[in-house]
């Protein structure tokens, strides 16, 4: 029986004109043809850039001041001035009720809270904070991680010992009870603390900034600790970081995504931001006894963190793809 050969055309990745150039523009090109990371990608800049855009929304749609109690005030709907706080809400029809969604992005597009604030304008400025808290522990967590496992990998010896126990001990405490611990602790000084000529308030995002950074370095080490070791090129920094620089890049967005989740739950426990500053954990939280009447306080904010922590996970795999040089192309038979 002759033998039949089936002739198949090579991804582009992989064709002789190609493999040549440069390993970061062949993972860029890998990227950019995942449609479902870019998609991913456009939604968490589309999160960002409305959050980074909540004065000019507070100012210029809204027309308030989101973190300015207003349980006296009135809004507009259908045409008709009605009280933010409306009188006999709940089961029982006492007391007072924030006013629900009104869809109106001029006048309470998601109602009130529990001080006749606009959920809307708090959830964008609450974004902020998230966002600025997941991305900088985020950096800080990879930047120190990969630094100390660099210098670990490097050494070895004696200072790998005593690096690697120093991550096993943080390691080894339960991730949030270590993080309410500290947090705990440094909450507890109202005055702020004193680093040098460095001050930090007590109420700074700085404070769960560097919590959440400190109680992740383990899990960022381990990874490039074991790819420093791994390397065949361990004369000099300047050598061994490119080897370890891309999976640093892949643990980039899935780290955010999961700081964000941490700065979520420790800002609901009272442990993370603090007043006047509000997060999404906050106002999650603030949202908490609201649940039965209007329960948008708390799910708007949720769904902006199922959101921003999908579209991160989803570009982490995409990039993950993009740089894996151990895919392999499958041909069907």
């Amino acid at each position: 029986m002759a033998a039949i050969i089936e002739q198949v055309e090579a991804p582009a990745d992989l064709r002789p004109e190609v493999v040549g150039r440069n390993p970061w523009a062949l993972a860029a090109r890998r990227l950019w043809r995942n449609r479902i990371a870019m998609v991913a990608l456009g939604l968490f800049l589309f999160i960002v850039v409305i959050c980074v855009a909540a004065p000019l929304y507070a100012h210029f749609v809204a027309h308030l001041n989101p973190f300015t109690p207003n349980l006296n005030g009135t809004t507009v709907i259908n045409g008709k001035v009605v009280p933010v706080m409306q009188q006999g809400g709940g089961t029982l029809k006492l007391g007072e009720t924030p006013i629900g969604p009104t869809w109106d992005p001029y006048h309470y597009a998601l109602g009130a809270d529990d001080l006749g604030r606009d959920v809307a304008a708090l959830v964008l400025y609450g974004g902020r904070s998230s966002l600025l808290i997941g991305i900088g522990s985020a950096l800080i967590c990879c930047a120190v991680a990969t630094v100390v496992a660099l210098i670990a990998g490097y050494f070895g010896g004696v200072t790998d010992s005593i690096l690697s126990r120093v991550m096993d001990i943080i390691w080894a405490f339960p991730l949030y009870l270590l993080a309410i611990s500290i947090g705990t602790e440094l909450l507890t000084h109202s005055q702020g603390f004193q680093f040098g000529p460095l001050h930090v308030s007590a109420s700074s995002l700085w404070v769960p900034t560097i919590i959440i950074a400190f109680v992740y370095i383990p899990y960022v080490y381990r990874p490039i600790r074991g790819q420093v070791l791994s390397s065949a090129w361990r004369l000099i920094f300047s050598e061994v970081l490119p080897n370890v620089v891309s999976t640093v890049i892949v643990l980039l967005p899935l780290m955010i995504a999961t700081t964000i989740l941490t700065e979520a739950a420790l800002s609901f426990l009272g442990i993370g931001v603090q007043p006047p500053n509000v997060s999404w954990g906050t106002i999650i939280s603030g949202g908490e006894d609201l649940l039965y009447t209007r329960p948008w306080v708390s799910i708007a904010p949720g769904i902006m963190i199922v959101l921003t922590v999908l579209s991160l996970n989803v570009f982490g795999d995409g990039v993950r793809d993009a740089l894996d040089p151990r895919a392999k192309l499958r041909v069907g038979e």
